[in-house]
């Protein structure tokens, strides 16, 4: 065990008084010295590219997709649009698998009472039913 410690103590005397990395001069595969990656290959992973950046700050990246599906008419809709939009998009609710009426009132009162969101009872159980009546398993229409 003592000689394991006189090893160490001597590779790390060497490292302190030489002032550099030890493993930056050895010929290590993937060894880099500075926070470029190249296209080599390390360990079997690919490393991605030095970024190429434009000096005129301009990136294109395509249009990103706005399509909302249109909620279900009916009564209640004029509520779930004023106030669910109020926090998010009316696309999680078309988004989500048929979910049962106990889940969709359950959902609900966790907007109301975890996030705060402000409903009125009454405009609540008009919620409540809306998404009861077009989007559980038995009425949701694919």
């Amino acid at each position: 065990m003592k000689k394991i410690m006189y090893i160490f103590t001597g590779i790390l005397l060497l490292v302190i008084v030489s002032n550099k990395p030890l493993l930056a001069k050895t010929d290590l595969h993937g060894l880099v010295r500075s926070g470029q990656y190249s296209k080599e290959v390390l360990l079997g992973i690919p490393q991605p590219d030095t970024m190429k950046q434009s000096l005129d700050g301009v990136y294109n990246v395509g249009t990103y997709p706005l399509y909302t599906p249109e909620l279900a008419p009916g009564e209640g809709l004029d509520m779930i649009q004023g106030y669910c939009n109020l926090c998010h998009s009316v696309t999680y609710i078309t988004m989500q698998p048929p979910l049962s009426a106990d889940t969709w009132e359950a959902e609900v009162y966790k907007m109301i009472n975890t996030y705060g969101a402000l409903i009125p009872e009454d405009e609540t159980k008009r919620i409540i039913a809306y998404l009861q009546a077009y989007y559980t398993p038995e009425t949701r229409k694919q």
